[in-house]
């Protein structure tokens, strides 16, 4: 039933955090993302592109520029990282972050897929030790599909799998400055990316 299963369908999600003094000015992040954030509107082989920040100013709890990635094919993913160019940028202006990657288990569109997303949320959960993991991952979809797809806000929504660690990660974008109530972490968008968003999510 997941589209990992599906022919073609070969997705990975991807996040670095990039966390910043508590008095930095985020002006600085917003206007690099006005400036440059465009260079990625036709990507090929990526799905889409979020740039999320959190903002003490706005009431989160830190600072942080993290943004996170679905992809179509994880050569592009290497070629924005180690072709140069782009991940190069980021490795200039922060120091090189640690990427967090997962493998993609499910992507769908929600009601307000045709309007803009303004705010999204990530949340983890860990898959019990010694448990298979075909029962949690089942269930996070069903939930997926049953539960946030559906809510009115939902732009688009994601689930992949970390089988290093055995995570879950569940990320929604929302076409509302503040997301609906709702587990994990909260985070602004400020563009969106999406030069593959139809491969991603073609079922």
């Amino acid at each position: 039933m997941f589209r990992t299963d599906r022919e073609g369908y070969d997705v990975f999600a991807m996040q670095y955090e990039i966390s910043l003094p508590t008095d930095y000015d985020m002006g600085i992040i917003r206007r690099r993302v006005e400036t440059t954030g465009h260079r990625l509107d036709d990507f090929e082989g990526l799905g889409l592109k979020a740039y999320l920040i959190q903002d003490r100013a706005n009431g989160a709890m830190v600072n942080q520029y993290a943004p996170f990635y679905l992809w179509n094919d994880p050569a592009a993913m290497g070629r924005f990282l180690w072709g140069g160019g782009f991940f190069t940028a980021i490795c200039s202006s922060f120091g090189r972050p640690p990427v967090r990657h997962w493998t993609g288990v499910e992507a769908l569109s929600g009601p307000a897929a045709d309007q803009p997303a303004l705010s999204a949320t990530k949340h983890t959960q860990q898959i019990p030790p010694d448990v298979d993991p075909a029962d949690p991952v089942t269930e996070a979809v069903e939930a997926l599909l049953r539960q946030t797809a559906t809510k009115p806000a939902a732009h688009t929504t994601a689930i992949a799998v970390d089988p290093a660690r055995w995570e879950l990660v569940h990320f929604t974008l929302w076409a509302t400055p503040e997301p609906p109530v709702t587990p994990g972490t909260r985070y602004q968008v400020l563009h969106l990316s999406t030069p593959g968003i139809k491969d991603l999510l073609a079922g």
